[in-house]
């Protein structure tokens, strides 16, 4: 470290330091809690219908379709700068040819895109703003994450929609309410605003419940006890430890909604 009179080295000839150069941003998202978000909703709409190999490529465009999200978001954020766009070309290309292998497949699954696009545009609008950290900003693309889970399950034959509808809720509940929780555990710690509006968000959500599983019901009430009691501990818990904490808790809510209603119905490809 050098101190604030004093430079830095030059480079010397042939040490590599001249030559070297940072990767572009925007080709790896840094948002790691995403990863359930996107990967548990398309699992369960799977499992509810049953699973096909327009699933393969319709994960490949999925995962892809999101890193260009988060790529366009990033160049956005940073006012349009070049070096912000080969990630969101190259993504971008990406998931509009596996889109396309997707409705090659299954061209009537098309009818669900226009649900993505408010979702996507406040998103979109909210990194522009540079705000993408927003409480509206999270619940809107956690709205549109849970949404997948009806593409796939139509994508896997399923006719049974409004358990497939319910699953959707039961998911968007889930994931709505930890956007908050986790702000309250990390950036808003000392937000009592966030503090009570993920409390409330979680006791509502058991109250819910009710109507679909009492197993879900007993799930959302130790969400709801984890939301009023953690964030009051003296020594707050490291983003991982709150990190492994949710990896349960998803999939927990995801037991507990797939199996409500009806057995898995037995693996089958086709």
């Amino acid at each position: 470290m050098t101190s604030p009179t004093t430079a830095a080295p030059a480079a010397r000839p042939g040490d590599g330091r001249g030559r070297r150069r940072r990767r572009a941003p925007g080709w790896v998202p840094n948002q790691h809690g995403a990863w359930a978000m996107l990967a548990t909703p398309l699992l369960v709409g799977i499992l509810a219908s049953q699973p096909r190999w327009v699933h393969v490529p319709l994960t490949a465009f999925w995962f892809a379709g999101y890193f260009a999200f988060f790529a366009a978001g990033l160049w956005l954020k940073a006012r349009r700068r070049k070096r912000y766009w080969p990630p969101v070309l190259a993504y971008g290309i990406t998931s509009a040819a596996l889109g396309g292998a997707v409705l090659v497949i299954r061209p009537e699954l098309v009818r669900w895109a226009p649900l993505f696009l408010i979702p996507l545009g406040i998103g979109l609008y909210a990194a522009a703003r540079r705000d993408d950290r927003s409480l509206i900003s999270g619940l809107a693309t956690t709205l549109g994450s849970c949404l997948m889970t009806v593409v796939a399950y139509d994508a896997g034959g399923g006719t049974d929609w409004p358990r497939a509808w319910l699953l959707a809720a039961v998911l968007a509940a889930y994931f709505g309410g930890t956007v908050v929780y986790v702000k309250t555990m990390i950036r808003e710690r000392d937000s009592a605003a966030h503090y009570w509006l993920s409390v409330g968000w979680h006791a509502f959500a058991t109250v819910a419940m009710a109507w679909v599983s009492w197993p879900l019901v007993a799930v959302f009430a130790v969400l709801t006890t984890r939301a009023a009691v953690l964030p009051r501990l003296a020594r707050p818990l490291t983003p991982k430890t709150v990190g492994l904490i949710e990896i349960a808790a998803t999939l927990a809510v995801a037991g507990c909604a797939l199996a409500n209603g009806a057995l898995l119905p037995a693996p089958h490809i086709r």
